[in-house]
């Protein structure tokens, strides 16, 4: 199979290619999981769901209380104009992706490959 992404990086588990900004990573028992690097616009439009799908309970708590707290303050305070706003959706939406790696590091998770551990330096989210 050729490779879309102009890359040479391979996935070794199906041999498929995976884009240059995402990222494999390995525990010990040999799960692998496979997740961008950068911007989550999946949680920007969709919220916690994307933590719900990749089985990230932790996560998905985390955004749950920070949304109904945002959104009880606005009923409280009557500011209905924060319902225009989402204002924890465009901010998880920076870091959600940098949340699930490092609660994946915490879990025993490393990068798989060099490719991996390189794109995870440069964005700061392994050291």
């Amino acid at each position: 199979m050729q490779n879309p992404f102009g890359n040479n990086n391979q996935d070794f588990f199906n041999n498929l290619p995976i884009p240059p900004n995402y990222a494999k990573i390995i525990n010990d028992q040999g799960d692998i999981r496979i997740a961008k690097v950068g911007f989550s616009w999946t949680t920007l439009w969709f919220g916690f769901f994307p933590a719900i799908f990749r089985g990230d309970w932790y996560n998905f708590l985390v955004m749950l209380f920070i949304d109904a707290d945002y959104y009880l303050v606005s009923v409280v305070f009557g500011w209905q104009w924060m319902f225009a706003l989402p204002f924890p959706a465009i901010f998880f939406g920076f870091v959600y992706n940098y949340l699930y790696f490092r609660h994946l590091f915490h879990k025993g998770f490393r990068p798989a490959d060099q490719h991996s551990q390189e794109v995870l330096t440069r964005a700061k989210y392994w050291k």
